[in-house]
């Protein structure tokens, strides 16, 4: 898509919302929270757009265009597979987690019923998850976990679904491999070597906790004011 200068506004208009939802975050402490402009944002500000635009703007395994999308009804997860005691409690410990972070009107939670689901977590081998879901039947291989999601004309998430080798994973690979599988699926999709203790490091990693700059682009990504659609022509105001 031919870029627009008439973009460049509503760039600007995030890179504000972006101090705005982290002003209204418990852990904001170094932003000047009123008369927001471009000119008071601190080396730090700017790593924060610069790496949500570096996880939020398409797929790691897809040449669809590079933009934002996210859920905009409720995610709900059906789990199946066997996961040991510590990944399940990891997984109750993630969607709280995330729910505190998403101000859309919409929530991530578990449900019994698969029926009732549009988003389905395997526990298991990857074989396993290839033959419930053919399209990981390439990749499975050298990857211990994986998601997909899938979008509407809109580029809304309507249904995905995530797996987490068991078998070849230790659990505490499989708490981590939970954290960013599921986390990706939000639309953050992509990884980066910038920060090491990113949930979102594209060298293998164990981490089982977000990072503070990851809470912040989950933020953002899920704050009501930002809009799925949105392409790098968007955040070009440095």
């Amino acid at each position: 898509m031919q870029k627009s200068s008439s973009l460049m506004p509503k760039g600007i208009a995030l890179v504000k919302l972006l101090l705005l939802s982290l002003c209204l975050s418990a852990t904001a402490v170094s932003f000047a929270c009123s008369s927001l402009s471009l000119n008071q944002l601190s080396d730090l500000d700017k790593e924060r757009i610069s790496y949500f635009k570096d996880i939020a703007l398409g797929f790691e395994f897809s040449d669809s265009e590079t933009i934002t999308r996210k859920w905009a009804s409720d995610m709900t997860i059906y789990v199946s597979g066997k996961a040991k005691k510590e990944v399940r409690k990891e997984l109750d410990s993630i969607i709280t987690e995330l729910n505190t972070l998403i101000s859309d009107d919409l929530t991530v939670k578990l449900v019994k019923n698969q029926g009732k689901a549009n988003f389905h977590i395997f526990f298991g081998s990857g074989s396993a998850y290839a033959k419930l879901y053919p399209e990981a039947s390439n990749l499975f291989q050298d990857n211990w976990g994986l998601f997909f999601v899938y979008w509407d004309a809109k580029q809304y998430f309507y249904r995905g679904h995530m797996y987490v080798d068991t078998e070849r994973a230790s659990i505490t690979e499989q708490r981590h491999l939970l954290r960013e599988e599921l986390t990706q699926s939000l639309g953050l999709a992509k990884d980066s070597f910038t920060y090491p203790d990113s949930i979102f490091q594209q060298d293998w990693t164990r981490t089982t906790r977000y990072a503070a700059i990851d809470r912040d682009i989950i933020r953002l990504l899920y704050h009501p004011s930002l809009d799925v659609g949105l392409m790098p022509a968007n955040w070009t105001v440095f």
